[in-house]
């Protein structure tokens, strides 16, 4: 019997949890907390579970979250490791988002 391939990650903001929540397949496999303001959202901490971790998931939940706010014409300020070191990365893409377009 062959595996089913994994369906695509989706990532949702539950704002009353003042979070963003990554599932697959229907499963949470993590999440990214954050301080909201009218014109800004704060990542403050992100979590994968262990189950989930290695398979690029942390990346899809941070690129997930940071077109969320692009779209809601906000701007972000990571203080979490996770989603700094993935915006690091991603030097140029998330400008706009964070001041510096």
């Amino acid at each position: 019997m062959s595996e089913q391939p994994p369906g695509e990650p989706s990532v949702t903001d539950n704002a009353e949890l003042s979070r963003y929540e990554i599932r697959l397949d229907g499963v949470m496999a993590g999440y990214s907390e954050y301080v909201g303001y009218p014109d800004r959202r704060v990542i403050t901490h992100t979590v994968i579970d262990p189950e989930f971790e290695g398979h690029g998931l942390g990346s899809a939940l941070a690129r997930g979250l940071l077109e969320d706010i692009r779209a809601r014409g906000m701007r972000v300020v990571a203080t979490c490791p996770f989603v700094r070191s993935y915006l690091q990365r991603h030097e140029g893409e998330y400008d706009d988002l964070l001041g510096r377009a």
